[in-house]
């Protein structure tokens, strides 16, 4: 049975007929909700509810659809909103005519099902809208978000689990606090990290802010403003050892290594190159230059989205010749088709479940991949190397020339794009890095060594 009245009260009427309308009567207690119908204003009713809500609504026919259609007007107060002024809203509303009363009203039903949107919802809206390939600068068509996948698993692994059923209006910036803490502290997410929080911030402030773009309006403004200051991450600085680089290097060719050959080649290539996983796994043949003995890392692999020409020293071509063979990627993975997923590395060097890492079976303190980079950046700066030159092989941008002067950041972004005194800046330095490598680990020069062909 229904729990909604239509009452005709005071007066006893048939079930259908109305009353006029009084402030008295949206006052009055009710058992269970109930609609009272006005005969001044046809259309106009209070629903009261039996908490004491009396909520104005006024129905008419939508003349584009023949259907009869119900338009909320606003909720009674004795002092801001009476029946008088609900009367007047309607009447105004008839003044715009039918065809305009029906698309007002259908506006307001999309912009309340648009602010009815789930947390979850706007994650998986968004996480649509940031793959879409878009076309990019180099014109090739990319994903308009081309980190979307870790955004995408910051907004499930974190947003989604706390807040995902919670309607996205309704999130508050004690919320996205709350749940901020909760990281830190390890509740949510596994191990306790102030990281993980700052990438949920950031994941969840880019959410609301596109969420509230005009257009979309699922939420009236964003609830990650003026979030309480996380604690400050300690940055990496772990840089192995002569002797650690002498363990690795060797150990790296032991027969009973568990781990894939061209995994462990490619380890030695990051240490000898300093380029990141992402860029190096998947090289391939046609990025090789035989002729100047460089590779070109393709602007879509690279961190800021700008071409690497990376000269290889003779102890990279050793790494790359013997990894590559009569394969079209440098490191490939085991049916020899595609590169190496980009974690290769890293989980060889981690290790898993079922299998020792390669840091435990030779008695190594744990490092990652992107340690190797800061290891060979800060030998080579050992070695009295320029920094301008280490920092062209790192590809971190440049914003001092070589007398420490502050260089104009559109200097090299928009005017100084000539390559060729930072390839050879980059080959004095690797090539010098190289030469140290052979004496730690103790490995002449090879003679006659040539791209793979």
């Amino acid at each position: 049975m229904s729990d909604t009245t239509t009452t005709t009260e005071p007066a006893k009427r048939a079930r259908n007929s109305s009353v006029i309308l009084t402030d008295r009567m949206c006052e009055k207690r009710v058992t269970k909700r109930v609609k009272i119908y006005d005969r001044k204003c046809c259309g106009l009713y209070v629903s009261i509810t039996a908490t004491g809500v009396a909520t104005f609504s006024f129905k008419f026919t939508d003349p584009e659809t023949g259907k009869q259609r119900t338009g909320w007007l606003g909720v009674y107060n004795p002092e801001t909103f009476l029946v008088e002024d609900a009367r007047s809203r309607v009447y105004g509303l008839r003044g715009t005519g039918a065809a305009a009363l029906a698309e007002t009203f259908r506006d307001r039903k999309v912009r309340q099902a648009k602010r009815g949107k789930t947390v979850d919802d706007i994650i998986e809206e968004r996480i649509e809208w940031m793959k879409t390939p878009v076309k990019k600068p180099d014109g090739e068509m990319r994903p308009r978000i081309e980190s979307w996948e870790n955004v995408a698993s910051h907004l499930r692994r974190f947003l989604s689990p706390r807040l995902g059923k919670k309607i996205a209006g309704e999130v508050t910036k004690h919320d996205i606090a709350t749940l901020s803490n909760d990281i830190v502290a390890g509740k949510l997410g596994g191990k306790a990290s102030v990281s993980n929080a700052r990438h949920m911030r950031r994941a969840a402030s880019g959410l609301f802010n596109w969420a509230a773009e005009a257009g979309r309006d699922y939420v009236s403004a964003s609830p990650c403003v003026n979030l309480p200051k996380l604690d400050d991450e300690h940055p990496r600085d772990r840089v192995l050892t002569e002797d650690e680089i002498r363990t690795l290097w060797h150990g790296l060719d032991r027969e009973d290594m568990p781990w894939d050959r061209r995994t462990r080649l490619a380890i030695r290539f990051a240490l000898t190159t300093m380029l990141r996983s992402g860029e190096l796994l998947p090289i391939q043949r046609d990025e090789l230059n035989a002729g100047n003995g460089t590779v070109d890392i393709p602007a879509r692999r690279v961190k800021r989205r700008r071409v690497i020409n990376q000269p290889l020293s003779d102890l990279a071509l050793e790494i790359i010749n013997e990894a590559m063979g009569n394969y079209e990627f440098a490191f490939v993975g085991r049916y020899g088709d595609a590169p190496l997923a980009r974690t290769a590395m890293g989980n060889a060097l981690r290790g898993n479940k079922k299998t020792k890492g390669i840091c435990e079976l030779l008695g190594l303190a744990p490092f990652t991949p992107h340690d190797l980079r800061r290891t060979a950046a800060t030998m080579c700066g050992e070695l009295g190397l320029s920094e301008a030159g280490i920092s062209l092989c790192l590809d971190h941008q440049a914003n001092k020339d070589e007398n420490g002067k502050p260089l104009p950041a559109v200097t090299r972004k928009v005017y100084n794009l000539a390559t060729r005194v930072r390839v050879a800046k980059k080959r004095e330095v690797l090539d010098a890095w190289a030469i140290e490598l052979r004496r730690i680990i103790g490995k002449p020069a090879e003679t006659g060594l040539r791209l793979a062909a």
